[in-house]
């Protein structure tokens, strides 16, 4: 059966497959490379919780931990705010006002990150600042426009299968007297619940990996984030700001680690992923 279906594909995206695959696997390797070679030129020194190149400390630890709690706390706010899209637009919204919102979902996925930044920087900095005090310029600041960066691509990954599986149930669910919203609570969001963790973990590499957001509204400050209104500098921003200002010394191997933190972090939310589907999936069996 399997023969027949590779006998059966077409020579050309045989080869297109074969491409991209060796193409992730070489970006692969030279991330791991370089990031094994960066923390043996930089030495454990690396991953400390002290950043002052003039002290030649170039410790990446509070980057690591900004990192993962920008991520999360971006993630959990923008997966809220796109579970609640999917319920107005498919369950409690009127038809209109529902396409209206699915075509302004599209069109934000089509505007450019360092627009949310420079608009952010005039607009929410200010509001911030005189509201609530500090700079403006925190992790507070960056969690609320990376999640409203992340909501229109997480919310359009659920619509997919949502839309299948409401068009699947809905006379059924019509037929047995559930309105809109019921069939959207009691049947479709069940059925989709893996769609709704893929948006989350498609959520949470976005925001991980974006870096114009965090270099232009986190502050860039290398510490430990305690408070919200902390400034903090991510993997990410690092990286961009060292690229911009240095080549080669220890602060330039940092970037390597960083890289291949940056990696592992990815692994990871994938590994976390798949084991706790296949736990639930174990549990409803």
């Amino acid at each position: 059966m399997s023969k027949d279906k590779i006998t059966r594909t077409p020579l050309w995206l045989l080869a297109s497959a074969l491409c991209a695959a060796a193409l992730l696997s070489s970006v692969f390797v030279f991330i791991t490379v370089c990031a094994a070679d960066g923390i043996i030129m930089g030495g454990s020194g690396l991953f400390t919780s002290l950043w002052a190149p003039e002290a030649k400390s170039f410790g990446i630890m509070p980057m690591i931990a900004a990192t993962a709690a920008l991520s999360l706390s971006s993630l959990a706010l923008g997966w809220l705010v796109s579970l609640g899209c999917i319920c107005f637009i498919h369950g409690f919204g009127g038809k209109h006002i529902s396409a209206f919102l699915s075509l302004l979902l599209r069109v934000m996925t089509a505007v450019p990150t360092v627009v949310y930044g420079f608009a952010s920087v005039f607009l929410l900095v200010p509001v911030i600042r005189d509201a609530l005090g500090g700079s403006g310029f925190s992790w507070f600041t960056a969690t609320l426009v990376l999640a409203l960066l992340i909501t229109p691509t997480m919310t359009l990954a659920m619509q997919g299968a949502v839309s299948q599986i409401n068009d699947r149930y809905a006379l059924t669910s019509a037929s047995l007297g559930l309105s809109r919203g019921e069939n959207l609570i009691y049947v479709v969001l069940p059925a989709a619940r893996d769609s709704l963790r893929g948006a989350a973990l498609l959520g949470f590499g976005r925001a991980a990996g974006d870096t114009m957001i965090p270099t232009m509204l986190a502050g860039n400050a290398v510490r430990y984030p305690a408070s919200p209104l902390d400034a903090i500098r991510t993997l990410t921003a690092h990286i961009g700001l060292v690229l911009s200002s240095d080549v080669g010394g220890t602060a330039y191997y940092s970037l390597f680690a960083a890289g291949g933190m940056l990696l592992v972090m990815s692994l990871a939310a994938n590994l976390l992923f798949r084991f706790a589907c296949r736990g639930i999936s174990g549990r409803s069996e």
